[in-house]
């Protein structure tokens, strides 16, 4: 079991690691514009387990989120990292909580970005007429019998970028980043026969406000996956958490607002963490 890792330049105890979504697709969307922070922090960019330039055909049942998680501990076991502060994107933020439940001591702080400690509900999006619209051409890919394994993944992702992506100016370099990822469908499997364990704990928002760990959670109020109200309601029940929503942004809410997504980090990372205070 081998991980592609990305890194650059700094001390361990700057260690950002970022942790990519999909899954099935690798770091490189999520390079910028966190390649601003280097030299100050040491960036981690691994690709998951069956993803990007890491092992793949692997069995079914080694692509679950407790064996992606125990990787990343492994990980920094292997860069002599002894915490960092955790960055995790989508279902990457997913895997990033439970990296900070199973083992709070590696965890410094987290960010929780285009993701959610609570579960999306039934019906979240029902009655946004825009939703339907922008996501109608991915959800015909997603049953087109013609297509499959990492053909299935791309176009998906291209099918799904007007949902993703609100500012719909940006496009044209998003599909540019979309077409350097380096896609898979290891985890496509298990998923479609209904195997893949969740990667959400029930009791996500309990557990990380007993921790006390500082949390940002990073949004787009646009975001089409998961509902930016969810942020607000976690913020909510953690109060180590704090929430920066930013408007006129989607789920890819680091391409819709760039500047204003970095500075929340970078701001954030600035802050004491909680073995600092």
């Amino acid at each position: 079991m081998r991980l592609f890792v990305a890194q650059s330049q700094g001390s361990a105890d700057r260690a950002l690691l970022v942790i990519h979504g999909g899954p099935d697709w690798d770091h490189s969307y999520l390079r910028e514009p966190l390649d601003r922070l280097a030299g100050r922090h040491r960036l981690i960019l691994p690709d998951l387990r069956g993803c990007g330039r890491s092992t793949r055909s692997l069995g079914d049942g080694q692509y679950t989120p407790d064996a992606a998680t125990g990787d990343l501990a492994v990980l920094l076991d292997a860069l002599g990292v002894a915490d960092a502060d955790v960055l995790g994107f989508s279902y990457g933020g997913l895997l990033a909580q439970r990296l900070a439940l199973a083992a709070p001591h590696r965890v410094r702080r987290l960010i929780v970005a285009s993701s959610s400690v609570l579960p999306v509900p039934p019906g979240a999006f029902e009655g946004w007429a825009e939703r339907d619209r922008r996501t109608a051409a991915a959800q015909r890919i997603w049953s087109d019998p013609a297509l499959s394994g990492p053909e299935l993944t791309r176009s998906a992702a291209i099918a799904q970028a007007p949902a993703d992506l609100w500012r719909q100016d940006a496009m044209a370099g998003y599909l540019a980043r979309l077409q350097r990822i380096r896609f898979s469908a290891e985890w496509l499997r298990p998923w479609r026969a209904g195997t893949l364990p969740s990667a959400h704990h029930d009791d996500a928002a309990p557990r990380l406000a007993a921790l006390g760990l500082p949390i940002l959670l990073l949004h787009g109020g646009r975001d089409m996956t998961f509902p930016a109200t969810l942020a607000q309601q976690a913020a909510a029940l953690i109060p180590s958490a704090q929430v920066v929503l930013l408007q006129d942004a989607g789920h890819m809410a680091h391409i819709d607002q760039p500047g204003q997504w970095i500075t929340a980090v970078s701001s954030f990372l600035a802050e004491p963490a909680a073995c600092d205070r």
